[in-house]
């Protein structure tokens, strides 16, 4: 016996039906109510058992899915930081560097200028947001659209 908290086998099947979504709806808002109910559980015993498992919890796991997407996207797209910043679901260009430099200990421009000097091709943003790679954020949207973003 290590001495490790373990989640009963039963437990993980929803643990995983949960992460699984957080994996293909990064960019979209945060709802933990939402995940302990695709888990069948309530929120707190969602967020032990999750962490218990992964050893982080739902919103760190999420945050670090964003980063590393925003990752690919500044090493190969030629968007700004802004525009990768909501393409990952950050509405906050403050929030995202912060947690950007957290994760991968640099901040997202100096990291995008790091790979541009290998001159590796980059893909236009036009082409980026028409082939549907990464989706326009709401207020970009409607903006676009004429409507109120609030």
């Amino acid at each position: 016996m290590t001495g490790q908290r373990r989640v009963p086998g039963d437990v993980l099947v929803h643990l995983r039906r949960a992460r699984d979504h957080l994996d293909r709806h990064f960019a979209e808002p945060f709802d933990l109510d939402h995940l302990a109910g695709l888990a069948g559980m309530s929120r707190f015993h969602f967020t032990r058992s999750f962490a218990t498992t992964y050893r982080t919890t739902p919103a760190a796991y999420l945050a670090e899915r964003r980063v590393e997407r925003a990752q690919d996207l500044l090493r190969s797209a030629n968007l700004t930081v802004t525009e990768v910043c909501h393409a990952v679901g950050y509405s906050s260009l403050g929030s995202f560097s912060s947690r950007f430099r957290e994760i991968v200990g640099e901040s997202p421009s100096d990291f995008q200028r790091r790979y541009a000097v290998a001159g590796n091709p980059r893909i236009p943003g036009c082409y980026v947001f028409m082939a549907g790679l990464v989706e326009r954020g709401r207020a970009t949207q409607e903006k676009h659209d004429g409507g109120d973003p609030s």
